[in-house]
C-alpha cells in the first residue's frame, strides 16, 4: 500500500516522467556551463538543447512563428509580470475575468492602484464560463490588453478560447491567455485562436521542475523588458537588446530546468507515437504527436474527476463547485463536506487516509467570493493526473465516504 496518495497535480505534477529525471541530471552532469555565451563545444550543445526546447514548445502551442519568440522565465507568475507590466501602461484600460489567480489579479491591482491603469474584472456563470460577449462588451477603444485563464485552478471550468479571441481581435486590443492549468492536458492553438501572449509553466502538466516558466510573444508584439542585464551578445550595447528572446532574458538561463522541459517535449511525442500508433505516427509533426498525447491524457484525467464528482453526487452533505463532470473542464475538482473547514477535511484526509489535496483559497479569491466559500476558508480542491491510478482512486473515494459519515455524526 502506497503512503501517499497525491491528488494535487493542479499545484504540481508529481512524480514527473522517469525520462525527465534522467535527462536532468545527465546533462547538467555532462553540459553544466553557460550556453551560448563562449565558443567552445560544450556552450554551443547547451545552446542548441535551449534552442531544440524552443522549436518544440512552439509547435506544442501551436505557434508558427520564431522560436526565439519563445522566452523563458522562473514561472508563470514571473511572465504574467513581465507580460503585463511590459504591455500596459498610465492611461490604457486592462480585461481580466473573476476566474484569475493572483498571478494576475496582483499585478492588475498593482497596475490599477499605483500606475493609473483602469482594471474591468469580467463577471462568470455559476458553472465558472465566461460569456465572450461579456468579453466585448468590457473592451474599449483604451483597452490595451485582455487577459484570460483557459481553466480555473479552483473549479476546473475551461473557457473557449477560440471563441473569445475571436472577439479580441475585432479590437485593436491584445489578447493574453495564462494556460498553466491547460499545458501538456489540453491542445492548444495560439496561432487559430488569436492567442497574442501565451504565458505558461512548467511545473504542471508539462511534466517539468518547479522553477521554470515562459511566454510566448507573438509575431509583431513588443513587451518592454523587466529586467535588464546581461545577455551573453552584443554586450558592447548600453542598453538591453531588442531581439527575443534577448530582449525579456536577462542573465544566466535555468539550464536544469529547461533540460527537465526538453526531456518531458520528448515524452509527449513518444506518447503520441504510441497512441497513433506506427501508421499514423509516420510523418506526424511534434505538433501533432504532442496533440494525440494530451487528448490522451485528458481524457485518462477526466475518467479520474468523472468518478470523484459521482462519488460526491452520491453522498447528502457534499457540496460540489463548478461544472458538471461531462462540460468542458479539467480534473479539478473543489469540494466541500457538511459544516467542516476545508482545511480540517484537508488535515483529516492526509492524517488519517494519506491523501493529499489542497485546501484553501487557491490564490484565487474572486472565485472563493463569488461562491460564497471566504467565510469556511476555501474548498477542498482534488486534482487526479496521468500518474493517478487504481489504488490512489480507491483510497480517495473511501476517504471521501468516511469523512463524509463523521461530518453526519457531528451534524
Amino acid at each position: 500500500m502506497k503512503e501517499y496518495f497525491y491528488f494535487d497535480n493542479a499545484a504540481t505534477t508529481w512524480p514527473k516522467p522517469e525520462p525527465v529525471y534522467r535527462f536532468m541530471d545527465a546533462f547538467y552532469r555532462s553540459h553544466g556551463v553557460n550556453p551560448g555565451r563562449t565558443g567552445f563545444q560544450l556552450s554551443a550543445e547547451a545552446e542548441t538543447m535551449i534552442f531544440e526546447t524552443r522549436r518544440m514548445l512552439a509547435a506544442f502551442f501551436g505557434f508558427g512563428g520564431d522560436p526565439n519568440r519563445v522566452v523563458f522565465s522562473l514561472n508563470a507568475t514571473d511572465s504574467m509580470n513581465t507580460s503585463l507590466g511590459g504591455l500596459v501602461g498610465p492611461g490604457d484600460h486592462l480585461v481580466i475575468t473573476r476566474t484569475e489567480h493572483n498571478s494576475v489579479l496582483r499585478p492588475a491591482n498593482h497596475l490599477e492602484r499605483d500606475h493609473g491603469v483602469s482594471v474591468t474584472r469580467v463577471e462568470r456563470d455559476g458553472a465558472g464560463q465566461v460569456d465572450p460577449a461579456d468579453i466585448r462588451r468590457a473592451i474599449t477603444p483604451r483597452t490595451k490588453a485582455v487577459v484570460v485563464n483557459h481553466a480555473s485552478n479552483v473549479l476546473g471550468s475551461l473557457q473557449d478560447i477560440e471563441a473569445i479571441g475571436a472577439v479580441v481581435r475585432e479590437t485593436d486590443a491584445l489578447f493574453v491567455v495564462d494556460v498553466c492549468q491547460t499545458a501538456g492536458v489540453v491542445p492548444t492553438d495560439m496561432d487559430a485562436w488569436g492567442v497574442d501572449v501565451l504565458v505558461f509553466t512548467g511545473h504542471k502538466g508539462l511534466f517539468g521542475p518547479m522553477g521554470i516558466g515562459g511566454m510566448i510573444v507573438g509575431e509583431g508584439v513588443d513587451i518592454r523588458p523587466a529586467r535588464v542585464g546581461g545577455t551573453g551578445v552584443d554586450s558592447i550595447t548600453p542598453f538591453q537588446p531588442d531581439g527575443y528572446p534577448h530582449r525579456l532574458e536577462a542573465g544566466t538561463l535555468p539550464l536544469p530546468g529547461i533540460a527537465g522541459l526538453n526531456a518531458a517535449q520528448h515524452w509527449f511525442a513518444d506518447l503520441g507515437r504510441e497512441r497513433m500508433g506506427a501508421g499514423g505516427a509516420d510523418g506526424a509533426d511534434h505538433g501533432a504527436l504532442s496533440r494525440a498525447a494530451m487528448n490522451h491524457i485528458h481524457a485518462m484525467e477526466l475518467g479520474h474527476v468523472s468518478r470523484l464528482v459521482d462519488v460526491c453526487a452520491s453522498l447528502d452533505n457534499v457540496r460540489v463547485y463548478g461544472p458538471s463532470a461531462n462540460a468542458p473542464r479539467v480534473a479539478t475538482l473543489s469540494i466541500n463536506i457538511g459544516d467542516l473547514p476545508a482545511e480540517q477535511v484537508a488535515s483529516m484526509l492526509d492524517a488519517d487516509h494519506g491523501v493529499c489535496v489542497r485546501p484553501g483559497l487557491h490564490c484565487a479569491p474572486l472565485v472563493h467570493e463569488d461562491e460564497h466559500t471566504t467565510e469556511r476558508k476555501g474548498t477542498v480542491r482534488f486534482s487526479p493526473g496521468f500518474f493517478t491510478d487504481e489504488e490512489d482512486m480507491v483510497q480517495a473515494e473511501e476517504a471521501i465516504r468516511d469523512i463524509c459519515a463523521y461530518a453526519a455524526r457531528r451534524a
